[in-house]
């Protein structure tokens, strides 16, 4: 597995499968980019590049652990940048790794070619999920068999009283269908660093009124893809998050959760590709494309 250099002397490991155009890909967590797999057999349209961000999967672990912060970690992703020799670099993240792309899309907007959010968070530009939110989505798989036990955890979680069990027991909201398939995929993506994890959001990490700024005047082409059903980043919320860009498209995948590529791979892959593949910027009245399948779920527009 390929090594580079971080700033600060740490080293970083990534991984690469595929062939074509490389796509840059930053994983949540912060986790082992291994749950992303090749992402829905987009790996067919592109040369993938996957991070293991520090600490994680086959990264060294830092000295300075506060280094696990969201902001800090911006220059990972530069030398990374660096170490291909791209002049510009195509960036998808997914959930979590969000935050930390729109935080280097804020520092290095010049370097960014494409930028493809996936099921993304929403804290690096001081957007709030609403307990409320959640809800509302949560009660659209009201018919699921596994749905009373899973509501009963996410209300205790929304009161505050949530046990490390609850947190497991919502665990089917965050996937479109919850089979043997998901359930693996849920068990192998669970960071394996709690203290990567804890110090990503730590004081400091997040400027949401800089960011913000800087993503308003970002001129390149943005995807934000998220599924139907995703507790973890509502298409509500998402929808806010794209406001914030010039020229952003919006997918709402019908029937996914939070990993759309394991839901409908086909699907993912396509939307993925065409958005690469774009030249030029979207029809100012195209820029906001909403796919839905449930009439009763949220809105995407």
């Amino acid at each position: 597995m390929p090594t580079f250099s971080a700033p600060d002397g740490t080293r970083l490991a990534y991984r690469v499968t595929g062939g074509g155009e490389p796509l840059v890909c930053l994983p949540g967590g912060p986790s082992d980019s291994r749950y992303l797999g090749d992402l829905g057999g987009l790996s067919a349209h592109r040369r993938l590049i996957f991070l293991d961000l520090r600490g994680t999967g086959r990264s060294a672990v830092p000295e300075d652990t506060g280094s696990y912060r969201c902001d800090r970690m911006v220059g990972d992703v530069e030398a990374l940048r660096e170490h291909l020799g791209l002049s510009r670099v195509d960036l998808l993240a997914h959930s979590g790794g969000a935050n930390l792309a729109a935080r280097y899309a804020a520092r290095y907007p010049e370097n960014i070619r494409r930028l493809a959010l996936i099921g993304p968070g929403v804290r690096a530009v001081g957007i709030n999920v609403t307990a409320e939110t959640r809800r509302e989505l949560a009660l659209l798989r009201r018919d699921e068999p596994w749905f009373p036990v899973a509501f009963a955890a996410l209300e205790a979680i929304a009161e505050g009283a949530g046990s490390g069990t609850d947190r497991e027991a919502v665990a089917p909201f965050f996937c479109g269908r919850w089979d043997a398939a998901a359930q693996q995929h849920h068990a192998a993506g669970r960071p394996a660093n709690g203290e990567a994890v804890a110090l990503f959001a730590a004081e400091g990490a997040f400027d949401p009124e800089t960011t913000r700024a800087a993503l308003a005047a970002l001129e390149v082409p943005v995807l934000l893809v998220v599924g139907e059903f995703d507790l973890n980043s509502p298409p509500r919320t998402v929808t806010r998050f794209a406001e914030l860009f010039p020229d952003a498209t919006l997918v709402v995948q019908p029937g996914a959760g939070h990993y759309p590529w394991i839901d409908d791979p086909d699907r993912f892959a396509a939307t993925t590709t065409a958005f690469l593949d774009r030249r030029g910027p979207a029809r100012p009245h195209d820029s906001m494309v909403t796919t839905r399948a449930h009439s009763g779920g949220e809105s995407g527009t």
